[in-house]
């Protein structure tokens, strides 16, 4: 299973393994990683599980499609290397990704 990393925005690292076929949001609710809410549940309906992808990875995710860019636009202070983490699934290709958290999420 690949091994995603979700920094919290105090610093604190979770490494954890998630299946493939989830997404980074369901790995994080499933192992009570903290500061991902996932109001929404997955449905790209809030911004509650924004994070920020470290940028040797971000090249290599999908494109954005236009309705997470309008919900990220909803999120708590987005950059340019913001996503919806319900928006990633995980693969073999995204072993060893690491995300960060933001302060609080909206």
């Amino acid at each position: 299973m690949p091994k995603i990393t979700y920094i919290e925005h105090n610093g604190k690292k979770h490494t954890i393994d998630v299946a493939n076929g989830l997404s980074i949001m369901e790995g994080a609710i499933q192992n009570n990683i903290p500061g991902i809410d996932a109001d929404c549940g997955g449905a790209m309906a809030c911004a509650t599980c924004h994070v920020y992808v470290k940028e040797e990875w971000f090249n290599n995710l999908p494109q954005k499609e236009q309705g997470e860019e309008d919900m990220l636009d909803m999120a708590f202070e987005p950059k340019k290397n913001s996503r919806l983490s319900c928006q990633i699934l995980v693969s073999q290709e995204l072993d060893g990704i690491i995300v960060d958290l933001p302060k609080k999420q909206t």
